[in-house]
């Protein structure tokens, strides 16, 4: 892989790591069409997501640092010595907290026992274009039918259970991990921002165990004269960190305003885009 290559995928996972469009089929399909012509895999995929969600770290510093600081406080009875004070009663960002690891168990399960098969079978392009388009009816129903009333505060362990599972989905690409996440949120009732930062939050364990594990285990891959080559794997994460945060902001803005009815015509439109490609034998479908 070329540095330019590096850059451009980089420059894809920024853009679309927190938009509901699937960063993973994206690097999928582009990753064939680009010179070297083959599938960058699961584990570069699951690497340069450390920098998206490096920026994720950065945007929600201050976030992050009240949710931690509240949660050892009420874990260690800071905020009393019961179970239920222990678990956040007494405090939001505590709860908060332990819905962030509740949340985090299904991903984290499920992408273990199916490793095999995500790296494999479940990157066919042909499974990527029937669920971008399927979540892209489901996305566009959530934000119709959502009451969107709800704050992040008043998430209970259910829903954190139900969107942990919704995240999970995110395994398979084309669904799209906030896509996931932020249409499950909507029939929760959550308002388009609440679904939009726990998704971005949440995504935090899992994106960064993930990919330290994958850099950790498929280090020898990586650097094969057939792999992405370690040095295009940095570029591409650094360039991801740097987009990725601007998206963020912009995107937060946006949905405070606006629909997400353009993601769900962008999802139809890359389907259908990926299905000529197929028809026509640009790309394989593995």
């Amino acid at each position: 892989m070329t540095w330019w290559e590096s850059v451009l995928l980089g420059l894809i996972q920024g853009l679309t790591e927190f938009l509901p469009i699937s960063s993973s089929a994206h690097i999928r399909v582009l990753g064939e069409l680009l010179p070297h012509g083959s599938d960058p895999g699961a584990a570069f995929t699951a690497i340069i997501q450390i920098g998206t969600e490096a920026a994720v770290l950065v945007y929600f510093r201050k976030d992050i640092v009240n949710i931690l600081r509240a949660w050892f406080a009420a874990l260690f009875g800071h905020d009393g010595k019961d179970r239920a004070a222990r678990f956040g009663a007494h405090s939001p960002e505590a709860r908060l907290g332990w819905w962030v690891i509740i949340g985090s168990f299904p991903i984290v399960i499920l992408g273990v026992l199916f490793k095999d098969s995500i790296e494999t079978h479940l990157r066919n392009l042909w499974i990527t274009a029937t669920v971008l388009a399927v979540f892209a009816l489901v996305l566009a129903w959530a934000d119709r039918v959502g009451s969107k009333h709800r704050e992040i505060k008043e998430l209970t362990a259910k829903d954190a259970i139900a969107l942990g599972f919704a995240q999970a989905m995110a395994l398979v690409p084309g669904v799209s991990r906030s896509g996931g996440t932020i249409s499950i949120g909507l029939f929760l009732g959550l308002t388009r921002e609440a679904a939009a930062r726990y998704s971005f939050l949440l995504a935090i364990p899992a994106v960064l165990g993930s990919g330290l594990f994958e850099l950790a285990t498929e280090y020898e891959g990586l650097t094969d004269p057939s792999g992405p080559g370690l040095a295009a794997t940095a570029i591409a994460t650094l360039v991801a960190f740097v987009v990725g945060y601007a998206v963020i902001v912009w995107f937060l803005r946006l949905i405070t305003t606006h629909s997400f009815m353009p993601f769900v015509i962008y999802r139809i439109a890359f389907a259908l885009v990926i299905v000529g490609l197929l028809a026509t034998g640009v790309v394989t479908a593995l």
